[in-house]
């Protein structure tokens, strides 16, 4: 069994107060027994315009915030999955960033990377109302699963949610759990958060870790919270259930995943590709 925590944050423009929250939590987390810790999208910087310069100043491998990272999951002896983060890293458009998922292991090494393939280009009814994630980042290509021990989990990130064929190729690869580290708006969030988190769980039957950013940001930005851990069967496992910063925790038991699986084989069972 993993002693899972999602994290949410109430992330903002001023970066060394964002990581100071961020090493509040893994500190509270990793005290309160948990194995794996899950951080929201957009942690380190929510909101800022230059994110290009952020990543080439600070986000390079070795540089400090990725040495913040893994030197706390090598102290706390946790598996750390690092919501997002701009990368310039890989980039192939010069003004551009990717949304970048980092997972350092126990010993604090990076294991894997995923970059967010599906970009909000929405508009939506709020107070930001348009919004255009493809003018700052640009998109990744490959679905990413990693290994932490003998466990199998799927790495996507926030927009990603909404596009079920990802989940099922992460399913396909071996995947027992799925993170989704997410700064959806409370205006989607409201509609749609808990249904499709649940349908993710319950079609692919694994465990989803979602941590959300949770409150208000600026004048116009509004994020829906909420952070939740789901089981194979669609049960809201743990939530934070207020606005603001908090932390949910809850047991993986990945006996009952088999169990699910084995009673219920809808792996086996599908038709189509």
């Amino acid at each position: 069994m993993i002693n899972a925590a999602v994290i949410q944050l109430v992330s903002g423009q001023d970066t060394a107060a964002n990581m100071a929250r961020v090493e509040y939590w893994l500190r509270k987390a990793a005290a309160a027994g948990a194995n794996w810790v899950v951080l929201p999208e957009t942690f380190y910087c929510f909101g800022r315009k230059d994110q290009r310069v952020l990543a080439q100043q600070f986000l390079q491998a070795g540089g400090p915030v990725r040495s913040q990272l893994a030197n706390l999951a090598r102290e706390l002896n946790i598996s750390l999955f690092a919501g997002s983060l701009p990368l310039a890293e890989g980039c192939q458009q010069a003004d551009k960033v990717r949304a970048s998922c980092l997972v350092y292991s126990e010993q604090g090494r990076e294991i894997a990377r995923y970059d967010k393939i599906h970009l909000f280009d929405v508009d939506v009814g709020d107070a930001h109302g348009r919004y255009r994630e493809s003018d700052t980042y640009e998109a990744g290509e490959q679905p990413v699963t990693v290994q932490i021990g003998d466990k199998t989990v799927g790495l996507s990130i926030c927009y990603d949610l909404r596009f079920a064929e990802l989940y099922r190729t992460l399913s396909a690869s071996g995947a027992q759990a799925v993170i989704v580290p997410s700064a959806f708006t409370y205006t989607t969030g409201e509609a749609h958060w808990h249904v499709l988190l649940r349908a993710r769980a319950i079609e692919n039957q694994m465990f989803v870790l979602a941590p959300n950013q949770g409150g208000q940001h600026d004048a116009n930005r509004r994020t829906y919270g909420h952070s939740m851990i789901i089981d194979p069967w669609g049960k809201v496992l743990a939530e934070v259930q207020d606005e603001g910063e908090g932390m949910a925790m809850a047991v993986l038991d990945f006996a009952y995943l088999e169990d699910v699986r084995r009673k219920m084989p809808v792996a086996a069972h599908r038709k189509l590709p």
